[in-house]
């Protein structure tokens, strides 16, 4: 029996190392270098400085032989088969954009497993969230900044799910996976939970639910809203940007109105919300607001054929903001 897993074939039976051994020539020279524990413990003094850390493991700062600057996420709880580790290497080999982090290396040295990004040194964006390490004048990204941002993973996801030869579905877009460089160019990171599909495929068959609660889309929670696929993506985008506007606006999305969700008040406020903000700052401004607004609601819909896909939301977002219309009311 063969079991798939991003398209990765594990054959039950086989021991673990040689699983992972078959699937890294099958690679090729396509996956990053491998390093192994000893190395990778050099190359970040011992662990030393520690950037993050997160249900996954920790994140620490090192440097490559060749001088270069690398966060190193070490994975916790890796007594599995691999699968998961497997996938993401396998994932992000894949891809080559401006928007996708890059994967410079990794270690697979039994228990031990580790990846080697490119570092970022702005961090996440949940960093400029409110409620995380921001207060009013402190990590506060201007609207122009933040509406950059949008574009930049709007691009970023429409290459994963258009752009490569296999389309991958990322499944965990949310403010702690998108990365920023030193000038604020936005990098979707951590392809863990990330779904490789074939181009010809719409519907995706995943098992059991993936995601962080607050971005999962509905049909992956329950298949009366319909088929998984690229749109699931498009939905925990559009909360990524409602949650960037509340942010800015010193709304804290998870506590402030909690009798009402978030994005319902938002769209029940839309005029009021829109009109409060163009007293602070201008014209233009204000357009790239609305704009965010009324892109983030249509990409929650609840049925994932009334959302956008991420070619139409660029093009939305690029568009004059008189062209764009609120979507009907999902809530």
């Amino acid at each position: 029996m063969v079991k798939y897993y991003g398209l990765i074939p594990w054959q039950r039976g086989s021991s673990n190392a040689s699983r992972i051994e078959s699937f890294l020539q099958k690679q090729g020279t396509s996956h990053p270098k491998r390093y192994s524990y000893s190395e990778v413990r050099r190359m970040t003094t011992s662990f030393a400085h520690k950037l993050g850390q997160g249900g996954y493991g920790d994140v620490y700062r090192g440097n490559l032989p060749d001088g270069r600057e690398i966060a190193v996420k070490m994975l916790k709880g890796t007594e599995g088969d691999g699968e998961e580790f497997l996938n993401e290497v396998a994932s992000i080999s894949r891809t080559s954009h401006v928007n996708i982090v890059t994967l410079l290396g990794f270690c697979l040295q039994g228990s031990k497993r580790a990846l080697l990004y490119e570092y970022m040194p702005n961090g996440s964006l949940e960093r400029y969230t409110f409620g995380s390490n921001s207060t009013e004048g402190e990590d506060t990204l201007s609207w122009d900044k933040l509406f950059d941002i949008v574009i930049g993973i709007a691009r970023g996801l429409e290459y994963l799910h258009t752009g490569c030869n296999t389309r991958i579905v990322h499944f965990d877009i949310k403010p702690q996976n998108i990365l920023l460089d030193q000038e604020f160019c936005p990098k979707i990171s951590d392809f863990g939970l990330a779904k490789l599909c074939r181009q010809k495929e719409s519907k995706i068959s995943i098992g059991g639910m993936r995601g962080t609660i607050g971005y999962i889309a509905p049909e992956v929670f329950s298949r009366n809203y319909g088929a998984v696929s690229s749109k699931s993506d498009v939905y925990s985008y559009g909360m990524v940007i409602l949650e960037m506007v509340g942010a800015r606006k010193q709304i804290n999305v998870s506590t402030d109105n909690s009798s009402m969700y978030f994005p319902q008040w938002l769209y029940d406020n839309f005029d009021q919300f829109c009109g409060a903000t163009a007293c602070e700052i201008s014209s233009g401004t204000t357009e790239l607001v609305r704009k965010m607004i009324i892109v983030g609601l249509w990409c929650i819909q609840f049925i994932p054929a009334d959302r956008p896909s991420m070619s139409k939301v660029l093009e939305m977002l690029e568009s004059n903001t008189m062209d764009l219309q609120l979507p009907p009311k999902a809530f």
